[in-house]
């Protein structure tokens, strides 16, 4: 994996060169954009500096979801209902105005994602108290416990907006090479087991013991979240393993598969984010993706 920098002059790429993005970002790779190519006028990001949540326990970040329009995890007790209302409509703006460079940059992408959330963290990410499946600051997967992807891949757009300090992250070396250190015989399916109905004996085919997948939620979806909370309660791995340190200075973006790169932020503030979950279809590269590596160390479908 790499950290590629995307010059100026390349942010309306060519068909070609948009399709060279995408598989560089499911190969496990970062884009890197030392200007934002979403810039936010310079009001909306001196009114997002001076919001703090006072408890930082109450939520992790801020959240605005596009499919309903509604801003969500905002600490009322000291934020007033104008300050809402602004909040949402920079929110809103910012959601819209990543999607319309996307919808350029990764053209092949384009109306084949979901558009998940966008956030606002407005905390200092240094020597934050949360609980340990919620740190930030421990190399994980990406997997959500209530929005199973389904096979779709999770990209994140990420914006430092702090005026002067770099967010720091590490990470590790991709999905492929990091899940095949631990699971190739747990989720090898025991002879005969019945994949096509995806019951009990698919769950426990990949590992997850009598947990039985929910309505909602694969043989896929389970093992990811699974995946995810053992890669941050694994000290051994979090010392041992890989790792790689970026900085991202004040005032860039940058956008990553976080399905894919383990990583964990270790310091910064003020940063906003968009979500988009990349339809299985839709890929450039899909030998790569996670949901086919694990189906081929499985030699099974896990949907």
């Amino acid at each position: 994996m790499a950290v590629v920098s995307v010059p100026a002059g390349m942010i309306e790429p060519s068909p070609e060169q948009a399709r060279a993005w995408c598989a560089q970002l499911e190969s496990g790779d970062i884009l890197y954009f030392p200007r934002t190519p979403v810039p936010l006028p310079p009001d909306d990001i001196g009114f997002l500096l001076g919001q703090q949540q006072t408890d930082s326990s109450l939520h992790k970040n801020i959240a605005y979801k596009p499919g309903l329009d509604r801003l969500s995890g905002v600490d009322t007790r000291t934020a007033s209902p104008d300050a809402v209302a602004r909040l949402h409509g920079i929110m809103r703006h910012y959601s819209q105005s990543v999607v319309a460079f996307l919808a350029r940059f990764l053209s092949p992408y384009q109306d084949r994602w979901q558009l998940d959330y966008a956030s606002f963290r407005p905390q200092e990410e240094q020597g934050r108290d949360l609980p340990l499946r919620r740190r930030n600051d421990l190399l994980h997967t990406d997997a959500f416990p209530t929005r199973p992807t389904h096979g779709a891949r999770i990209l994140r757009f990420f914006s430092n907006i702090h005026p002067r300090r770099s967010r720091d992250w590490i990470v590790s070396d991709p999905f492929a090479s990091t899940v095949r250190q631990f699971v190739p015989r747990l989720i090898a399916p025991r002879l005969g087991s019945p994949f096509s109905r995806m019951g009990k004996g698919a769950a426990r085919a990949i590992g997850l013991g009598s947990a039985i997948p929910s309505l909602k939620r694969s043989p896929y979806d389970d093992f990811m979240m699974r995946f995810h909370n053992f890669l941050k309660e694994n000290p051994a791995w979090q010392a041992q393993c890989p790792k790689y340190s970026f900085q991202f200075p004040a005032g860039s973006s940058w956008m990553v598969y976080t399905d894919t790169v383990p990583h964990a932020v270790l310091a910064g503030q003020y940063a906003l984010e968009q979500t988009f979950l990349v339809l299985p279809e839709a890929m450039v590269r899909p030998e790569v993706s996670p949901l086919r590596v694990l189906e081929e160390i499985a030699r099974a479908p896990l949907l």
